[in-house]
């Protein structure tokens, strides 16, 4: 004969074995109605002992259930811990992200603005030391030191630009004007003081458009040409000058070509 479980002194039917063999052997005899029959003295011990048995197993199955609740329980919690811890670092993960990509884009916004101003300042440069010719579309009529009876120092102290009556009347580069008003054999006369410390002189001009302290920049209008002093017709006279005053002159012509004017 093959047996399913070992017996004996060496195995014992295991607990809950025993219980379950209990447990139904009650149910049988409940379902025969022998409990409600049966009156004799072994039966009524045999089926206190199964009822016993019975509530035995019932208490240990509430406890393990007990039991095994609070361990599901305790998953659950420890997995409620676990997905908010995870969701707390995603959401500063994102928040850190999000700093950073702000930090990145400030930084950029300032490195834009900071090109900004230093292309400003250098533009600016640029116009405070670029030069112009002081007439547009024009060339020179009479030279630097031509002679003649026309001149009382016996030749030309500058150069003289072909233009209309009326022709607008740039300075040629930025500075302040020193003198603006009647000039003499010069007519009407602007004379600027330019930043690198020389002078140019602007002579017989039928209107002035700047005053004594003016600021200019290179290219800005300052006049209109005209006729007026000791002239032959309308033209403008243009000197460089190391000093404001008449005798100072040096050569306009070299003077516009050392700051880069083709003339």
């Amino acid at each position: 004969m093959a047996f399913s479980r070992p017996t004996g002194k060496h195995r014992a039917p295991k607990h809950l074995t025993r219980r379950t063999a209990g447990v139904a052997g009650v149910a049988t005899l409940a379902t025969a109605g022998v409990l409600g029959t049966l009156a004799s003295p072994a039966m009524a011990d045999s089926a206190q002992v199964s009822t016993a048995q019975e509530a035995r197993l019932d208490r240990t199955i509430l406890v393990g259930d007990t039991v095994a609740d609070r361990i599901a329980a305790q998953v659950t919690a420890q997995q409620h811990e676990a997905d908010h811890a995870e969701a707390v670092a995603k959401a500063k993960a994102a928040a850190k992200a999000r700093a950073a990509a702000a930090k990145a884009k400030a930084e950029r916004e300032r490195e834009a603005k900071a090109a900004k101003q230093r292309a400003a300042r250098a533009a600016a440069r640029k116009r405070l030391n670029a030069y112009v010719v002081p007439v547009a579309n024009s060339y020179v009529s009479t030279g630097y030191k031509t002679g003649g009876s026309l001149w009382s120092s016996g030749s030309h102290t500058g150069i003289d630009f072909h233009a209309a009556s009326g022709t607008p009347v740039h300075a040629v580069g930025a500075g302040t004007v020193v003198e603006a008003g009647w000039g003499g054999a010069y007519g009407n006369n602007i004379v600027i003081r330019m930043h690198d410390g020389t002078y140019t002189q602007y002579g017989h001009l039928s209107s002035i458009g700047v005053s004594v302290g003016q600021s200019v920049t290179s290219d800005e209008q300052i006049a209109l040409s005209g006729a007026t002093g000791n002239t032959t017709g309308p033209y403008l006279h243009f000197e460089a000058r190391t000093g404001p005053d008449y005798g100072s002159d040096i050569d306009p012509v070299a003077y516009l070509r050392s700051h880069g004017v083709n003339v």
